[in-house]
């Protein structure tokens, strides 16, 4: 579009220089989504929208033999813009040690998964505190209408993967998704185990029979994303970075080493076409873990995904979701939803990845898998809106199917150039932050000749099918991969 290039100057990433969110200004963007939300209103018990945390620092130890768990944590908080009289932590069913905010003991009650804490004196609007919370106890996952969610107690040891609701089945935390904030998270088991998490890896220390794993996640992180597995693996790297390349790492048992190193071969090619079209890697590394036990889906984490045993056959069976757990780095990680009835653009938009991966790395392309997803979709129930799925659909299939064919929409409406510009766009501007729906079309009309009101009205906030997509009219504007030529 002549009207956006006109005039204005592009970083290296072919993001407008003015339009390239830092972390800071997409934090602070985020907290002004979040003060704008109020509750959740697929889960209205989760969250306390009258403050934000800044901080977590974790002390954990666990012992997996027992499945016990004692931590502390001191969570830097800042009040919203009225005074704070009580506010409350999400925490599951585990014996409380102590309590303490500013260093002063509070009353506070503990029953539901809600820790309500009242200050021994109101906290002042916009100021910042810190709470301390002992907590100890034997973690299991938080019950929901997808199952168990949060900490699992595996064979031999445990794994988290909270996806929505499931972080306080480990630590106190605000649990809604735009409350991003850093964390360092210390675990200490006994020797025999490896301890993962998301983040980078500080100190590794051993003490008689037992060491202390330290992580930091600078970055600003939802609840739900904090990764951790406790396990014996394997650790590996997946190809050369390179000067000023992203590290990647493989965490397996040891026996499935050789299926997972033809699995996650094309890992490096994805992330290197990934930053081509979305931006650069919005974190400093990035991992993989797998288990030794089977996982309904694999799930993604703030610089982790989490894969099952069954996910790693040494035929690529499931690339896929290789490229769509990768994609959500960008897409649900750094740029975060403000809550849950936006889950499609989180989804949507991996989806979308796994067949941007396909059509760049030599399999099917992006206009024959929408042809197939919308054979699927035209066959099934048309009754699911994407803007507002309901909790009860929010991980249907049909929302991800859906959701991958209206990004391909707007794909073939803007054509590729202007897409591609308006998705490092997007990435950039709300690296760190936290979108809604409305946010993301009118970002989208910036791009168009014309608004695309009437495709957003059909695709996004309408439950018929409508029409595949018009071909794309030419392949993506950018120079060839590795990726096309493996």
């Amino acid at each position: 579009m002549a009207s956006l290039s006109a005039g204005h100057s592009e970083s290296v990433s072919g993001v407008p220089a003015e339009w390239s969110g830092t972390t800071a200004q997409g934090a602070e963007a985020a907290v002004a989504v979040q003060q704008a939300a109020g509750s959740d209103p697929y889960f209205p018990e989760h969250g306390d929208a009258r403050y934000r945390v800044h901080r977590y620092e974790l002390a954990l130890d666990y012992r997996p033999g027992p499945n016990r768990l004692a931590g502390t944590a001191r969570i830097n908080a800042i009040a919203g813009r009225s005074p704070l009289t009580e506010f409350t932590l999400n925490l599951s069913d585990f014996k409380i040690g102590r309590v303490r905010v500013d260093g002063r003991q509070p009353h506070y009650t503990h029953r539901g998964g809600r820790l309500r804490i009242r200050p021994a004196k109101p906290i002042r609007g916009g100021a910042a505190f810190t709470v301390e919370v002992h907590w100890s106890g034997n973690p299991k996952p938080v019950a929901s209408p997808w199952g168990g969610l949060g900490w699992e107690e595996l064979e031999d040891g445990a794994l988290v993967a909270s996806q929505p609701i499931g972080a306080p089945s480990w630590y106190p935390c605000n649990d809604r998704p735009a409350d991003k904030a850093s964390y360092q998270i210390s675990v200490t088991t006994p020797s025999a185990y490896a301890v993962v998490a998301g983040g980078r890896l500080l100190t590794r220390t051993t003490k008689a029979s037992t060491t202390t794993w330290v992580y930091e996640q600078s970055a600003p992180t939802s609840s739900y994303l904090v990764g951790l597995a406790v396990g014996k693996f394997q650790t590996v790297l997946l190809g050369d970075p390179g000067p000023g390349g992203v590290p990647q790492h493989g965490h397996i048992p040891a026996h499935l080493l050789p299926e997972f190193s033809r699995d996650f071969a094309r890992q490096p090619q994805m992330m290197d076409l990934f930053q081509e079209l979305f931006g650069l890697y919005p974190f400093g590394e990035y991992a993989v873990l797998v288990t030794d036990e089977e996982l309904d889906v694999p799930v993604e984490a703030q610089g982790l995904s989490l894969f099952g045993a069954n996910h790693v056959d040494g035929a690529r069976g499931s690339e896929r979701l290789v490229a769509h757990e990768l994609a959500h780095q960008w897409f649900g990680n750094s740029v975060s939803i403000a809550d849950w009835r936006h889950i499609w653009l989180n989804e949507g938009f991996a989806k979308y990845a796994e067949w941007l991966w396909s059509e760049r790395s030599g399999g099917r392309t992006a206009q024959q898998l929408a042809a197939s997803a919308h054979r699927l979709l035209s066959s099934q129930p048309q009754d699911l809106r994407l803007a507002d799925p309901g909790r009860k659909s929010m991980f249907d299939d049909r929302l991800y199917e859906r959701g991958g064919l209206t990004v391909h929409a707007v794909r073939c409406a803007l054509g590729d150039d202007a897409f591609f510009r308006m998705l490092r766009a997007w990435v950039g501007l709300h690296r760190s932050g936290a979108v809604t729906t409305a946010m993301f079309t009118a970002h989208v009309n910036r791009f168009a000749d014309e608004p695309l009101d009437d495709l957003f009205a059909a695709w996004v906030y309408g439950t018929s099918l409508p029409a595949l997509p018009a071909q794309i009219p030419a392949r993506p504007a950018h120079p060839p991969t590795n990726a096309e030529s493996a």
